[in-house]
């Protein structure tokens, strides 16, 4: 082989070290996927970014008062027969769940029965699933803008007496990271080991 003959193939080896490289960055790149969760990801919509609600004790609360934990916000009442108390049961379980991480879960119960829900009926009603779960009493007017800004449905379906209505609402909850922003849309009935796995990504993360 020849000096001239020498010299491109080593050109050419040059050229594909520098090809493989490239396509290895690429790869790399793209194998830096975002966490695979068993709720919806909506990490950046656009929506349920806050809140400034009175708890039950009277304070108001936004997000900021919970950053360093997970929050899940639901929306529901007191008197709801079904969802409600199935979703809060389910939240207590996977607080369990979470073991020592369980401290790092705040979950938050928006009302959307403001008329019957008290703070001391709110405070029995969290306290029978977890002391530590925190409900939220808006005005009227607050919660047709909270609902509005977090895209929930309620309305009111009479009942035969004037206090035995019933609320429909959106079923559903959102879970914030640890530093404010939402990141997932967990539907209802989707099961306490979804969400506890769900959780502990987001801790991981």
């Amino acid at each position: 082989m020849n000096k001239r003959n020498a010299l491109r193939l080593m050109a050419a080896g040059a050229g594909w070290v520098g090809v493989s490289a490239a396509l290895g960055l690429g790869l790399s790149a793209c194998s830096e996927t975002r966490h695979s969760f068993n709720a919806v990801d909506i990490t950046g919509a656009d929506y349920a970014k806050d809140f400034s609600l009175k708890d039950a004790d009277g304070k108001v609360r936004t997000l900021a008062d919970f950053k360093g934990k997970l929050v899940v916000l639901f929306f529901g009442y007191a008197q709801c027969p079904d969802v409600c108390p199935t979703t809060m049961t389910e939240m207590a379980q996977v607080k369990q769940q979470l073991g020592k991480d369980g401290d790092k879960l705040q979950v938050l119960f928006i009302t959307v029965d403001p008329a019957r829900d008290t703070p001391e009926v709110l405070k029995a009603y969290m306290g029978a699933f977890d002391p530590s779960f925190v409900a939220l009493i808006p005005t009227a007017d607050e919660l047709a803008a909270v609902a509005k800004d977090y895209k929930v449905y309620y309305k009111k379906v009479d009942g035969k007496t004037p206090t035995s209505y019933s609320m429909d609402h959106s079923a559903a909850s959102y879970v914030y990271d640890t530093q404010g922003r939402l990141r997932l849309y967990a539907r209802y009935g989707a099961g306490v080991a979804p969400m506890v796995a769900d959780l502990k990504t987001l801790l991981a993360s």
